[in-house]
């Protein structure tokens, strides 16, 4: 075996061991949650005001990341450093507020005004700490305990077992809260406005086209005149509407016309080359959601009808569409 050979699986068996130890101590952390938990969930879904997250060194960064998952689900939230604390940014922290502070040995000096500010002042304290008898757990509400877990650190020193369990219960905590409040994915949206999730999350009303751009003809339309709104709309289709009722009853695509291709062909009737049953989706519908219709059945498709309830078309989506969105 070369050196370098033996390098890569040592690296290889250093990582499998680093991730070992932590998932060992995120099933610890599972089976040691209880009560205490659900007590955190009811006190910070019943405040008025933000979760103000706080920590130190590694602890502070976990915190920052449980605020912005807290304050992106629902949970309105904000970080404050805990040194930054006592040199005026206490006042960030008011009444109807909760603190939510993260030491894992819970003997963190620079929390001791934050501290001392949520008991002056009637604040609830949720401390996450590894220590039960530290001075962070004695002053707290409620204490969310993470259980004893050898560090993936081969010395044990660098935080980091005890950091993947606080971010995962900070990640428990915001989807607990968000799954008790209902949010919705209309909400999740509000907050996610940007790049290809807020693509995603926006609704089919929003990209389809609609009025005179949507291609239809009914059942017994001779297909020379078919073609002629198959080509003015530009969608490579025409959608088959009802007589009457105007449901939808198929499509008519390229594929169509080619699998139809004969002499007799602009004479026959849209119905008699028609794909009955097109698949179609909902206004209401996310566009994530459109582009896994279009990816799903037997054969990918690039158009889309869009039907009221009534299974009436009123608009079309192209994969091109979701394309521009930033979705596909």
């Amino acid at each position: 075996m070369t050196a370098a050979v033996a390098t890569v699986r040592e690296d290889l068996d250093v990582a499998r061991s680093v991730l070992s130890l932590e998932a060992a101590g995120l099933r610890a952390l599972s089976a040691a949650l209880d009560g205490s938990f659900t007590a955190a969930v009811e006190r910070l879904a019943g405040i008025a005001g933000r979760v103000v997250v706080t920590g130190m060194g590694k602890s502070g960064h976990i915190a920052r990341k449980v605020a912005a998952t807290l304050a992106s689900t629902g949970t309105p939230a904000l970080f404050v450093h805990p040194a930054e604390a006592s040199h005026g940014d206490l006042g960030m922290v008011v009444a109807g507020d909760a603190v939510l502070a993260f030491s894992n040995s819970g003997e963190t000096s620079e929390l001791a005004d934050l501290v001392a500010h949520t008991r002056r002042f009637g604040l609830p304290l949720i401390a996450v700490t590894a220590r039960p008898a530290s001075t962070l757990a004695a002053a707290a509400d409620v204490v969310l305990l993470l259980p004893a877990a050898a560090e993936a650190c081969p010395m044990g020193l660098a935080p980091t077992t005890s950091t993947a369990m606080q971010m995962a219960l900070g990640d428990a905590l915001a989807v607990a809260l968000l799954t008790r409040r209902g949010f919705t994915a209309s909400e999740f949206r509000q907050f996610h406005p940007g790049g290809r999730l807020g693509a995603k999350l926006r609704r089919v009303r929003e990209l389809m086209h609609a009025g005179d751009a949507v291609p239809l003809a009914e059942p017994d339309t001779p297909m020379h005149q078919a073609l002629l709104v198959m080509t003015a709309k530009r969608f490579g289709c025409v959608g088959v509407v009802e007589n009457g009722s105007g449901r939808l009853l198929g499509i008519v695509t390229d594929g169509d016309l080619r699998r139809a291709m004969g002499p007799d062909l602009l004479g026959r009737t849209v119905r008699s080359i028609m794909t009955p049953s097109p698949r179609s989706i909902g206004p209401e519908a996310l566009a994530a959601q459109a582009l896994h219709a279009m990816n799903g059945g037997a054969r990918p498709i690039t158009t889309l009808f869009v039907v009221d309830g009534a299974g009436r078309p009123i608009g079309i989506l192209h994969i091109h569409d979701l394309l521009r969105a930033g979705l596909a």
